[in-house]
C-alpha cells in the first residue's frame, strides 16, 4: 500500500515538534549555561531537585517521541510502541512535576506550565492514536 501524503506530513510535522522537546531535555541534562540562564532562580532550584526517576521517565517521553516520529516516516508499525512509551514517560514525569515536587512546576512557573504540559499530552495522544489508525488501515508494516 502506497502512504499517503498526510503521513509525511504529520511524520515531519510530530519530528520538528519534538525536536523542541530534544533540544530542551538535551540543553537540560548538558547543564547548558546559556539555556539555563533564562530560567529564574525557584525554576533553577526545581531543575536542580529532580530526581533520577524524573530524568528517566522524562528521556523515555522524549526519545519515544523523536523514535515514534521517525519510525513513523518510516512507516514502520512500531511506532505506535514508541509513541505508547513517550505517554507512560510524560504522565510519570507529570506525576513529579505537578504532584510529588515541591514546590510544583505549576507554584514555580504558573499555568504556563500547566496548559503547556496539556498541550504536549493532546499533541502526543493524537500522533499516538493516528499511528494506531494508520497500522490498522495497513500503512504501517
Amino acid at each position: 500500500m502506497r502512504a499517503p501524503i498526510h503521513l509525511w506530513i504529520v511524520g515531519l510535522l510530530s519530528l520538528l515538534w519534538n525536536a523542541g522537546g530534544a533540544y530542551d531535555y538535551l540543553m537540560t541534562q548538558l547543564g547548558n549555561a546559556d539555556y539555563l540562564a533564562m530560567l529564574t532562580e525557584p525554576q533553577r532550584a526545581l531543575m536542580d531537585g529532580r530526581p533520577t526517576w524524573f530524568d528517566a521517565a522524562w528521556a523515555f517521553g522524549v526519545w519515544g517521541s523523536i523514535a515514534g516520529s521517525l519510525l513513523l516516516l518510516l512507516r514502520s508499525r512500531f511506532a505506535v510502541t514508541a509513541f505508547g512509551i513517550s505517554i507512560l514517560g510524560l504522565a510519570a514525569s507529570s506525576v513529579w512535576s505537578f504532584g510529588i515536587a515541591e514546590p510544583s512546576s505549576l507554584e514555580v512557573m504558573g499555568s504556563f506550565a500547566a496548559i503547556f504540559s496539556l498541550a504536549i499530552a493532546v499533541i502526543l495522544l493524537a500522533l499516538f492514536g493516528y499511528a494506531r489508525r494508520m497500522q490498522a488501515r495497513g500503512v504501517l508494516r
